[in-house]
């Protein structure tokens, strides 16, 4: 999920303890007597980590950016993440709700928790390791709480070993990540970013630099930033024209970016969810910006 800093998707007090037991019993005292048979997630993170736990069956609604697994996407939908309709989801008869850190809007979250529905909201962050608080939460939340060590190992062990084939690359490319073009300006990612820490966890470096969260970049400040390459969501390219329509814009053309044709386009929840797929994304992009060391380090 896009968002621009590490919010407070936990209450203070659960995050003064960084044991993940405590953070997930912090969130979902509240759950224990759910009956969790009937549940609605806002958030693919989240949809994705309960499918991965095997609970799939007990998901009978999910928001737009739900769009995997394939049985996730062909559930019933409730709304975009940030803007859920109270009437879509208690119409749904769920017995929990799974809610991402930026569910929204709150007057919504709390027109639902007075008509009596459970909410559990997942912990917020821009970084990988925000992932294991994730499955942890998502386990506990569905009773589930056994099933989440060996998801969590798992994952590390990926992180680690993409971490250690980050270590053989020589070069780091210059990245710059566009989200959106606003009004012609494109919305790039800066500091503080889930499309920085991708872009670092591949081994290149965020080309935008003086910037936090997600800001309108100039022309001339593009050009000065001189990207090896543009990464973006493949959900959002074809509203721009295209790669090439990309490539061909006066401040990108004139970028190195521009002059070798060299865009990424990945699936946005992929890239930058922060999900059990992670591990997924950091390979692929990896691969993207290494072609060169991809066969020598088995990308």
């Amino acid at each position: 999920m896009i968002r621009a800093r590490t919010g407070g998707g936990l209450p203070a007090r659960a995050r003064a303890f960084p044991a993940l037991a405590l953070a997930g019993l912090a969130l979902l005292a509240p759950l224990a007597a759910a009956a969790q048979e009937r549940v609605v997630i806002a958030g693919g993170d989240l949809t994705e980590i309960a499918f991965a736990l095997g609970a799939g069956d007990r998901v009978i609604a999910v928001d737009t950016t739900s769009n995997f697994p394939p049985e996730a996407a062909a559930l019933p939908r409730v709304g975009y993440l940030r803007a859920l309709p109270a009437e879509g989801i208690l119409a749904q008869a769920p017995d929990l709700m799974l809610a991402g850190a930026e569910a929204g809007p709150p007057a919504v979250l709390e027109q639902l928790r007075a008509a009596g529905l459970a909410i559990g909201t997942g912990p917020s962050g821009t970084a990988a390791d925000i992932v294991p608080r994730k499955m942890q939460f998502v386990a506990d939340a569905l009773g589930l709480s056994e099933r989440a060590a060996p998801l969590i190992a798992e994952y590390q062990a990926r992180m680690t070993r993409l971490a250690g084939l980050a270590d053989g690359l020589a070069t780091h490319p210059r990245v710059l990540f566009i989200l959106a073009l606003q009004e012609g300006a494109p919305l790039v990612a800066g500091a503080g970013t889930e499309a920085e820490e991708m872009i670092r966890l591949a081994s290149g470096v965020n080309a935008v630099e003086g910037i936090e969260g997600y800001r309108p970049m100039t022309m001339e400040a593009i050009i000065a930033a001189r990207p090896d390459a543009v990464l973006m969501m493949s959900d959002f390219l074809g509203r721009y024209g295209g790669a090439q329509a990309i490539l061909a814009r006066p401040d990108i053309a004139q970028t190195p970016a521009g002059q070798a044709g060299r865009l990424i386009a990945m699936d946005g929840m992929l890239l930058v969810g922060f999900g059990p797929r992670t591990p997924e994304a950091v390979r692929a992009l990896m691969r993207a910006l290494h072609p060169e060391d991809a066969d020598r380090l088995g990308l």
